[in-house]
């Protein structure tokens, strides 16, 4: 039913051969767009046709820029064309494509527009035009550029273990070392590291809140936590909803993180479990190493989504066949991982820092679940039909996390080995809730609170960590690298606001994991369903497209923990 052989969406309107070099290249077909009678039905319909196909060859050429420059950090050449492209390209076509959403609302044929098709396409639209103000434009270009610093400053965090020089991703290797002094000392360099940029990191951040504020104050917002939530299309889900999932979190979760905690602490025969101590193994106990190269282990990934779909699989080898992927740490590359989609050649572009350890095989099928996705909405009629709600497309990779565990055969050859897998990732599973609920507590008080100074922030920040603190762990003399943990967080520079969507998604992808376990091809076949319709249904819809309700209730949250819970117990 579904096919992984993909390909690149024709283009009837621009040439086949068009590059977009600068601003001069592409307007023509911006006023093209802009001019041309859409007094008929078919008219209309060709419009939007030819407006996606331009977006999308517009899109892609900004997606490899940012791709390309994430993946060398140090060259400014690549650097310099993703600046370029937010400062002399970007700029110029937000008036166009406002003009162009105003003609489509304005048309008398709308209406006669297929009204479950466009329902949410057009009240993505009408939300544009609704936040768009030409005095944003330069503040917009500016914070494009700024975030992207993030990247360059941390890509850049090295240090030295043994004489040899690590990224602190690689670094992280030695946190599972069976040495505990060498775990507590290779600890302390990565957050020593970190301290050094602290200032630099808050200064980026101060002129990105600033300019934030600026954004929602032009388009007439109480505050930018308010313009964010309409910019990111948040129709279903309100900041007290935020609020209350904060609440089910300490209520529901944290006693099951507390119960993860004394366990290890027992298991590590400790008499006080510290932070370094969180990826080690019981004495005798090795680290799971699950591959050692980027090739193994998209080689290994490939083989583990066969087992649960063919097409899944086909999935990650088409992307092999492109050259799509850029898997392994080094220096000057920027820190994190993403699924980018290319909305005109539709394979998208996985990009990680691997390292080894069992956490990238988890970031390493998460992005395959959004590269499935990605391929699932390709055949979507318009550029715009693609744009899925952020929700749903978390628990695409995280369903995906906890479909693929029993499938993880490819990575351990001994049934032991798997086990302590399973086991670690449900263990992930909860303990990242507390962590979801602390950025996105503290995204809220940023920007309910916007002149705040460095030091209110820090307070702030710590208070709110305390609040969903563990009762086992020890941060005792370790206060000053606790008060700056939040600069970790490449979402509060790059993406604003979006953190809660994971705790959302999470809640989604273990809902999904329950019908799996109880019938796979339907859980699968639900799952496919559900992404194959992109944006082109609300979140509750997409949800319940899926086989779950969109709900994220203390009550419901209860449910789920159990099932989890029960899971861990059982062995999984």
């Amino acid at each position: 039913m579904y096919t992984a052989d993909i390909q690149k969406t024709a283009r009837h309107f621009i040439p086949a051969d068009f590059q977009l070099t600068d601003w001069e290249s592409a307007e023509p077909f911006f006023k093209d767009l802009l001019d041309r009678d859409i007094s008929t039905k078919e008219n209309l319909e060709r419009w939007l046709q030819d407006q996606s196909e331009l977006e999308a060859a517009i899109s892609e050429n900004a997606c490899w820029r940012q791709i390309r420059m994430t993946c060398d950090t140090e060259n400014k050449e690549l650097e310099e064309s993703f600046n370029f492209f937010c400062l002399h390209i970007q700029p110029k076509i937000q008036p166009y494509s406002d003009s162009l959403n105003k003609k489509l609302v304005n048309s008398a044929l709308i209406n006669e527009l297929d009204k479950e098709k466009y329902f949410t396409y057009l009240r993505s639209i009408r939300k544009s035009i609704e936040l768009y103000r030409e005095e944003n434009i330069p503040l917009q270009a500016e914070m494009a550029v700024l975030q992207q610093q993030f990247g360059q400053i941390t890509g850049a965090m090295l240090i030295t273990v043994n004489g040899e020089e690590y990224t602190l991703q690689q670094a992280g290797k030695f946190l599972e070392n069976p040495d505990r002094s060498i775990r507590e000392e290779v600890y302390h360099k990565i957050q020593q590291r970190r301290l050094q940029d602290k200032d630099k990191l808050d200064e980026l951040f101060d002129k990105l809140i600033s300019l934030r504020n600026r954004e929602a104050a032009n388009a007439g917002f109480a505050d930018y936590r308010d313009y964010r939530f309409k910019e990111l299309g948040r129709f279903d889900y309100t900041k007290e909803d935020c609020y209350q999932f904060h609440e089910a979190v300490k209520l529901h979760v944290l006693p099951l993180v507390n119960e993860i905690y004394r366990k290890k602490k027992e298991a590590l025969g400790v008499d006080t479990l510290r932070p370094w101590d969180l990826e080690a193994e019981p004495a005798g106990q090795k680290p799971l190493h699950p591959f050692k190269t980027g090739d193994e282990l998209l080689e290994k990934t490939i083989s583990c989504f066969k087992t649960m779909s063919p097409f899944f699989g086909e999935c990650l080898q088409k992307m092999r066949s492109l050259g799509h992927f850029d898997l392994e740490s080094r220096k000057g590359k920027a820190p994190g991982g993403y699924n980018c989609p290319l909305a005109e050649s539709g394979a998208p572009f996985i990009f990680m820092n691997a390292a080894g350890q069992m956490h990238d095989v988890t970031t390493m099928v998460h992005e395959g679940g959004h590269a499935v996705h990605s391929f699932l909405a390709h055949h979507l009629e318009l550029s715009g039909f693609k744009e899925y709600p952020m929700e749903i497309a978390e628990v695409a990779s995280m369903a995906m996390e906890l479909f693929s565990m029993d499938h993880w055969e490819s990575f351990f050859d001994n049934a032991e080995d798997l086990e302590r897998a399973k086991a670690h990732q449900l263990e992930r599973v909860i303990s990242i809730f507390p962590w979801i609920a602390i950025i996105d507590r503290f995204q809220h008080w940023v920007y309910e609170n916007p002149s705040h100074t460095h030091a209110e922030r820090t307070a702030s920040w710590v208070s709110i960590l305390k609040e969903f603190q563990d009762d086992v762990i020890s941060y005792e003399g370790l206060e000053q690298y606790r008060g700056n943990a939040w600069q970790r967080q490449l979402h509060l520079f790059e993406v604003p606001f979006y953190y809660i969507e994971y705790g959302i998604a999470q809640l989604g992808a273990i809902g999904m994991w329950m019908q799996y376990k109880q019938n796979p091809a339907q859980a699968i076949n639900h799952y496919c369903n559900a992404l194959s319709l992109g944006g082109t249904r609300t979140l509750p819809e997409l949800f319940k497209t899926a086989g779950l309700t969109f709900d994220f209730s203390p009550a419901k949250i209860k449910v789920l923990m159990d099932f989890v819970s029960g899971e861990m117990g059982a062995g999984s």
